[in-house]
């Protein structure tokens, strides 16, 4: 009999071993854990109340309408005061289109010293133009006003096409000629041209090529 007793308690030792282990592992089978949320799906939304929000208008400042007044020097006929506007568009930080229209009065004084009549049918004729130009920014870059003041500014080319009208004639155009522009603000500029002006005239019964230089000063706004 001590030989049986000593044989079954390591077997009943072992015995409850084992039902400890199932008991500490096993779990209801109401208990389950839940199954965790999709890759990618917010676990937690908030409550906020939303508004709309209106985005600022900002102006491109791609426009350019701009004054100017100087000198037109006509060919055999002097140099008279020119005046007229310009409206441009900027179509990148370089390129830009212009339309320009000027008048001035050419008169024929000198003429009338020696030919009766002079050539005119009066001594002052109103000559006016209407252009249609392309400009390259060249050379952008900045003024200086002292140490602590700078101004952008761009020196830039220019040529396009258009009608001058003068004494019922109404020849094509060709300009063509550069200038600088100083920007004081984002909308404000000064800028200063020289152009000439190419056409054919036929004042004496013979039409000849004409080169018209023209000097202007003007100022400049952007929108």
């Amino acid at each position: 009999m001590p030989m049986a007793s000593a044989m079954t308690y390591p077997t009943r030792t072992m015995a409850l071993l084992l039902a400890a282990a199932t008991l500490t592992t096993a779990q209801p089978a109401g208990a389950q854990q839940p199954a965790p949320p999709p890759a990618g799906e917010q676990v937690i939304v908030p409550e906020v109340a939303r508004r709309e929000v209106k985005l600022p208008r900002f102006p491109s400042k791609d426009f350019e309408a701009s004054l100017f007044v100087g000198t037109y020097s006509a060919q055999n006929f002097g140099a008279s005061f020119v005046y007229g506007a310009r409206l441009g568009y900027f179509l990148t930080e370089d390129f830009f289109a212009e339309a320009t229209y000027g008048s001035t009065e050419v008169s024929d004084e000198d003429f009338r010293q020696i030919l009766p009549g002079g050539i005119f049918p009066q001594p002052k004729q109103t000559l006016s133009y209407y252009n249609l130009s392309l400009g390259y920014n060249l050379l952008p870059g900045e003024v200086f006003f002292g140490s602590g003041v700078a101004k952008a500014s761009a020196f830039y080319v220019i040529a396009g096409v258009g009608t001058t009208r003068f004494l019922e004639q109404r020849p094509q155009t060709l300009n063509f000629g550069f200038g600088m522009r100083l920007l004081f603000t984002d909308r404000f500029a000064l800028q200063v041209d020289v152009r000439d002006h190419v056409f054919s005239l036929d004042l004496l019964g013979r039409r000849e090529s004409t080169q018209n230089l023209e000097l202007t000063a003007g100022a400049s706004y952007y929108f």
